[in-house]
């Protein structure tokens, strides 16, 4: 048996002890069993909606806990019984949906422990503490909101105990993530004021006012849970249609994303340069070395161009060493100097890889085709970049290492 697992055996027999001693549960039985049932209940109900942040090997649940308040009314052995009840039906919920851990049916003793052990110091906290908080104004509030501070340290030192015996943690950030990184005070104040009202209505004997408060979590942990699903499937859908979008090599647009923006740019009437370059005798790169190297010479074109863009400029992955630059709120004169200053760049720039198990340095040039017009009915984006491949022709014709450029005047 580790360790951790000895010490998560230590805190449930621990919290068995406090309960066996505590003496029975002094308040009537009748009102402990409603007491017990209406806690049970939502609890159960509430735990699809908790906060799971992983940990390495360990999963680490967050939210609501309506311990504190049952705890002080029933005392140790009656939030034992709570927590007992509760965490199975957690683990037989995780059993039958087949979401549990290999090791879940031992780390309900941790959980039942840890909870029954925090539920119990709460309870001689406040019997110790009580009478004198009575006296300041909001006393009872800033009573329960100091409980609710302790709790919760309390609850992160098991955790941190845990996880740092099994190495899910190493480091002290780690530590300190697990005490503050993942409560915040408006949490701590919204588990403060939920235990401060149900403890009055158990006191009272309120029922009604009792299960508002659970119905009123429920429904506002609910929407806020909605929402941030909402907002998690749309960054997912976001991030799916990014990666769609995205050459896997370079990181740049790739082709499909660049037919997308040409019929968006199409609708409107502004001065656009597209320039189509691409890497000089690139085969000859691959042919002396390998297709590592060549990748490692593309991302290194990738990365200059993306350099000299601004963030309306579009750059596109159009070919295996072909890209095609969309380049806006520009004259002509500055278009063609920005792909001019790219291309000297480029020829002074030198490109470090790994070949044979030697690093080595290439150099390469690239030549480019520059097209400047207003979009109009007449030439399509489409035709622009057929005449930018062109004018790309042209430079390498020409003897590569070159700009090769029109200006297309509006008639």
């Amino acid at each position: 048996m580790s360790k951790a697992r000895i010490f998560d055996f230590l805190l449930f027999f621990i919290s068995i002890a406090i309960a066996w001693n505590s003496g029975p549960i002094t308040i009537p039985g009748n009102t402990y069993l409603i007491a017990l049932l209406v806690y049970w209940v939502f609890s159960s109900i509430y735990y699809h909606l908790r906060i799971v942040s992983t940990n390495r090997n360990s999963n680490i649940e967050y939210g609501i806990s309506y311990t504190a308040s049952l705890g002080i009314f029933s005392g140790p052995l009656g939030v034992f019984i709570f927590e007992s009840l509760y965490r199975v039906t957690v683990y037989l919920y995780k059993k039958l949906t087949k979401t549990d851990d290999p090791e879940e049916f031992l780390d309900t003793f941790y959980n039942i422990g840890s909870f029954a052990l925090t539920g119990s110091i709460s309870y001689y906290l406040y019997q110790y503490l009580g009478p004198g908080f009575s006296s300041f104004p909001f006393g009872f509030w800033l009573l329960i909101f100091l409980l609710t501070v302790l709790s919760s340290m309390l609850s992160s030192t098991f955790i941190s105990i845990t996880c740092w015996i099994s190495r899910d943690i190493t480091t002290r950030g780690e530590v300190i993530h697990l005490y503050i990184g993942n409560r915040s005070l408006l949490d701590i104040g919204k588990i403060a004021i939920s235990n401060g009202l149900l403890l009055l209505f158990l006191q009272e004997g309120n029922w009604d006012r009792l299960i508002s408060v659970f119905l009123l979590n429920y429904i506002v942990s609910r929407s806020f849970y909605s929402k941030s699903q909402s907002v998690q499937n749309k960054f997912e859908r976001d991030k799916f249609e990014q990666m769609a979008y995205q050459d896997f090599l370079t990181g740049t647009f790739n082709r499909s994303y660049m037919d997308k923006t040409m019929k968006e740019l199409e609708q409107g009437d502004e001065w656009i340069g597209v320039a189509v370059a691409d890497i000089d005798k690139f085969k000859k790169i691959n042919d002396a070395y390998n297709h590592a190297v060549g990748d490692r010479v593309i991302q290194h074109f990738a990365d200059t161009l993306t350099s000299f863009l601004n963030d309306d400029d579009f750059l596109f992955r159009s070919g295996g060493e072909e890209f095609t630059l969309f380049m806006r709120n520009k004259s002509y004169e500055q278009t063609l100097f920005l792909v001019e200053e790219i291309l000297h760049k480029i020829e002074k720039s030198t490109v470090k890889a790994e070949y044979k198990d030697q690093n080595i340095d290439i150099t390469y040039t690239a030549s480019f085709g520059l097209y400047y017009y207003k979009i109009n009915s007449k030439v399509s984006i489409e035709k622009a970049y057929v005449n930018a491949d062109q004018l790309l022709l042209e430079s390498k014709v020409l003897g590569r290492n070159r700009v090769s450029s029109k200006l297309e005047t509006v008639e």
